[in-house]
């Protein structure tokens, strides 16, 4: 039995053709993915199986797939290609299933090993290292394919080859015909990535028009309604939802409103989601009421949402309304229900591809309709070159042609201002390269708005076109998370790289910000995406069958080779579905949470045992709040498993200690709920573990093999073995916020040095906590913070609980190594004195926050903090003056007692108060003891409020 050949063993014609397949069509990823994984650790039989597929199946392959795509009767090889698609797909899992027996493998290599050095220790340190080598050679042995595995892998190759002859046979006959041009995406110069900002161009005067209608006299209406209705019309790309939201950021400073409303409904809307969300909206007032997700009623959503609008004047701009006759005609009437007790003058602005659609809005609705104005030649010309060049107008000789160009290119393009920044995107990427700016001048694919996004489609490279086409899974105008989508891909198996080195995150992100300079993707506020709906039709159409969603109100049958499935609710999960079994991907979004119950997810594990990504999101239920999930231990079946997402409403969520069986998981995320992990549940298996969050108390013992972390919210110090500082140590991978809680625990500098902080080089948010009844001494303390020095360039960091002496020499020197760029200090409940060195090496800070703290002033040193803007101070009670405030200084804040010293800062004319009056918003001054951290911290754009922004 023959040993594979490592890549750089192969003849230079072989490496040549298969560089040339990984390049060539949209199952690419897959067939790279395969050679790296044989490459890396399969053993085939017999050397001419491995000969075979590199230098016959895959070379013939490749050529087969491009002579597809470039004739005209593709629709006759449609069957063939999905064959060769789902032949590939389970070659793909019998490499994953070989994958999991050699982990499986080398985790009992290695619990023999530990059973025979807890039986014999060695005595000498080269006995120990001898050992440790004796451990290598035994974990890392070879394995080779079992016969089931070989036999179905032959099977795969033999079923490919069937469908390669019968391709060949179909193009052969095709041949006369299929002679045309084809659309190659050719970029010899190296793309910048980066999106120019979203532009509203020429439409001032649009804005005005429509203001002065919103503030006009109330249209004539038959029932005395307090709100009438404003109507945008046009086809998709033509800039009617970039205008409403114009229109609203204009009205939001004009202050005419008491309350400015931005929901989008979309095609399947529910009335309770969009309840919700203007529930949300209209508590911003930061009221003591429960949040709007807390009430599962629709009459109850209802009836709290007439409270919050009653007597106010609103402006509600509902986006993408739809004219659907088939729809239940009574749904959108019932929506603008509970606004007619709103205040007199009150307006909803509404945006629809169709001027029909605003007749559903009910026969006694008043409404003014228009359709949105074309832009102007010269100002869609310069909107265009704004996405193209960014800076157009610029002086610069080199870019004269570009800017001729452009100006042909723009009269294609029907002045849609979405076609404009996706194909100047595309161009802007390739400024450098006059020849590809020459021949799209001369294509006839920008004819129409379609063919020219279709075109930009193209020019996209085949794995970001992969990620794309899987957008179409989500619902339109979903709210998209950046790092959940690529989370997702990396899942998925569709970024790729050559590097083992680089990592899969940031050439994910690379593939996202490509997306987002093509307007493929566009910002959707508070950090969310969306994609446009036009670019939505696009993705569906690029994705074909693979990716299928079950809303309401769309009853197309789920095609039976489906990939990747989104379920809007748990109760349309049906036998169908679970008949799936090639399915990789089911996201389901609940309404109603009580349908996920531990045996919803057991017929889930049996029948469903292919699933890379699941993900099961509810939302809150008034009866579900003592409820109790026990995740059944079928959980471990599901062996190929790599993002499991549960957002449930319960109590308590259990886990099984099968849970370590999932050796593939990269992504764990539980949220809404106290999760329980089975005690004796080996986490430490879960070695491809990137990414944790949600889990309050992540009790899992020995984490420190989990190298692959990137994310891990919550760390808890604990004195039993296993859960000590020093189980950071090498997770140097992590990034972004970190909490470690409990250091009254660890005992000694030394201990603290060991969880190496310094090293996590891509932490950006830091807290270290001490509990209040520690026995740890303070000046232990003062050694365990001086040992916890930060990397260099964490930009949040917040200290709470600390009673030692002193502060670190890492916080007042700049010699020391440590944080230099912090953005953010919060002391929350420390036994500090106020040091002037702080604010000299933290000159940086935007946010300063002072809590509890035995701080009888403010060091005269912050007037020096040129760039803060928020300053919150929480009950300081030795606290009598402030000092001269840095006049970049937007936003104060003090909560506490109304002492003497917050009396002096309301009084006009003391000191104090003269220190606040260059604030251009007057300072905040409460009673009463809130939580350090205020929700008004990590505000969101009110009208950006979903009832489930993530994925």
């Amino acid at each position: 039995m023959s040993s594979l050949l490592p890549l750089k063993s192969l003849d230079g014609a072989s490496r040549s053709c298969m560089g040339h397949i990984c390049h060539k069509w949209i199952m690419s990823p897959i067939i790279s993915k395969l050679l790296d994984k044989a490459l890396s650790y399969c053993k085939f039989d017999k050397e001419e199986t491995l000969h075979r597929l590199l230098t016959d199946v895959l070379p013939r392959l490749a050529l087969t797939m491009e002579a597809v795509e470039n004739i005209r009767h593709r629709k006759l090889l449609e069957e063939i290609v999905r064959e060769l698609k789902s032949a590939f797909h389970d070659m793909e899992y019998i490499l994953d299933d070989l994958e999991y027996i050699r982990h499986h493998k080398k985790l009992h290599n290695q619990k023999i090993l530990q059973q025979k050095r807890e039986k014999k220790r060695p005595r000498t340190a080269s006995e120990a290292e001898a050992s440790s080598s004796n451990q290598d050679i035994f974990v890392e042995s070879s394995y080779t394919l079992t016969g089931d595995l070989n036999r179905r892998l032959k099977r795969n190759m033999d079923k490919i080859e069937k469908h390669i002859n019968k391709a060949q046979d179909i193009i052969a006959l095709a041949k006369p015909s299929s002679k045309r041009e084809t659309v190659t995406a050719k970029n010899t110069h190296a793309p910048t990535t980066s999106a120019p900002t979203a532009k509203v161009t020429g439409r001032d005067e649009d804005r005005q028009r429509i203001s002065e209608k919103l503030r006009g006299a109330n249209l004539s209406s038959g029932n005395n309604k307090c709100f009438s209705v404003i109507g945008i019309h046009g086809i998709p790309g033509s800039g009617k939802t970039t205008l409403a939201q114009h229109v609203c950021e204009y009205e939001k400073t004009e202050n005419y409103f008491d309350l400015v409303m931005w929901i989008h409904v979309s095609q399947n809307y529910s009335l309770r989601v969009i309840f919700k969300e203007m529930l949300e909206v209209a508590s911003m007032d930061k009221s003591n009421d429960p949040p709007a997700y807390s009430y599962s009623s629709l009459g109850v959503l209802e009836d709290k949402l007439k409270e919050k609008i009653k007597g106010k004047r609103f402006l509600l701009v509902l986006d993408d309304i739809w004219c659907n006759k088939d729809a239940d005609t009574k749904e959108l009437p019932r929506l603008l229900s509970p606004l007619k007790v709103g205040g007199e003058g009150s307006r909803i602005l509404a945006t629809s591809r169709n001027k029909d659609a605003f007749s559903d809005l009910g026969p006694d609705v008043a409404r003014d309709v228009f359709a949105i104005p074309d832009l102007d030649g010269e100002v869609f010309l310069n909107l265009f070159m704004y996405y193209a060049l960014e800076d157009p107008n610029a002086d610069d000789p080199d870019k004269a042609e570009l800017r001729s160009i452009g100006a042909k290119i723009a009269l294609k393009l029907k002045a849609l201002p979405l076609a404009a920044s996706t194909v100047g995107g595309q161009l802007r990427i390739r400024q450098n390269d006059v020849k590809f700016w020459r021949e799209v001048q001369h294509r006839d694919l920008l004819n129409d708005t379609t063919g020219a996004l279709w075109w930009s489609y193209q020019h996209l490279d085949e794995q970001v076109r992969r990620c794309f086409a899987y957008c179409s899974i989500f619902p339109r105008r979903r709210r998209l998370l950046q790092d959940e989508l690529i989370n997702l891909w990396v899942a998925e198996g569709f970024i790729q790289t050559t590097d083992a080195e680089e990592d899969m995150e940031a050439v994910g992100r690379g593939y996202f910000h490509k997306l987002l300079a093509t307007s493929f993707v566009q910002p959707g506020g508070n950090d969310q995406y969306i994609v446009h709906d036009l670019m939505h039709d696009l993705a569906e159409k690029a994705a074909g069958d693979d990716c299928f969603r079950i809303e309401n109100g769309l009853t197309k049958k789920v095609p039976r080779d489906v990939r990747h499935l989104f379920v809007a609710d748990a109760a349309m999960v049906t036998k169908e579905i679970f008949e799936l079994e090639n399915l990789c991907t089911l996201i389901i979004d609940v309404e109603r949470p009580e349908l996920v119950n531990t045996i919803f997810f057991e017929e889930v594990f049996e029948k469903l045992k292919k699933l890379r990504v699941l993900v099961v999101q509810a939302g809150y239920n008034d009866y579900l709040d003592d409820s109790y999930l026990d995740i059944p231990r079928s959980i471990g079946q599901l062996k190929y498993l790599r993002y499991l997402r549960i957002v449930v409403p319960t109590e308590n969520l259990s886990l099984p200690k099968t849970l370590g069986k999932l050796y593939h998981l990269q992504v764990l995320m539980l949220h809404l709920c106290a999760v329980e992990i089975s005690p004796d549940t080996n986490l430490s298996n879960l070695t491809n573990l990137r990414h944790v969050s949600g889990v309050s108390f992540f009790a899992a013992a020995f984490i420190g093999s989990l190298t692959s972390l990137r994310t891990l919210a919550d760390f808890e110090v604990r004195k039993e073995v296993g859960y000590e500082l020093s189980q950071l140590r090498d997770l140097n991978k992590l990034q972004g916020y970190l909490s470690i809680r409990d250091l009254g625990n660890v005992k000694s500098k030394r201990e603290a040095c060991e969880a190496k902080l310094a090293d996590k080089k891509g932490l950006t948010e830091l807290v270290l906590q001490w509990d209040h009844d520690t026995s740890c001494t303070p000046q232990v303390q003062a050694e365990v913070l001086e040992a916890l020095c930060p990397p260099e360039h964490l930009e949040n960091l917040e200290i709470i609980g600390y009673q030692g002496p002193s502060y670190p020499s890492w916080m007042l020197s700049e010699q020391n190594s440590g944080p230099k760029y912090l953005k953010t200090l919060a002391l929350d409940s420390c036994w500090l004195e106020p040091a002037p060195q702080l604010f000299e090496v933290f000159i940086n800070l935007r946010k300063l926050m002072i809590g509890r703290c035995n701080w009888d002033h403010l060091p005269a040193s912050v007037k020096d903090l040129r760039w803060l803007e928020s300053l919150l101070i929480v009950d300081c009670w030795r606290l009598e003056s402030l000092p001269e405030l840095p006049s970049s200084l937007k936003k104060f804040k003090l909560v506490g007692s109304d002492n003497e010293f917050v009396k002096s800062c309301k009084l006009e004319g003391h000191p104090n108060w003269e220190k606040l009056r260059h604030l251009e918003n007057p300072p905040i001054l409460d009673v009463g003891t809130p939580e350090f951290m205020p929700q008004e911290e990590h505000d969101t754009d009110e009208d950006e409020v979903e009832d489930s922004p993530s994925l």
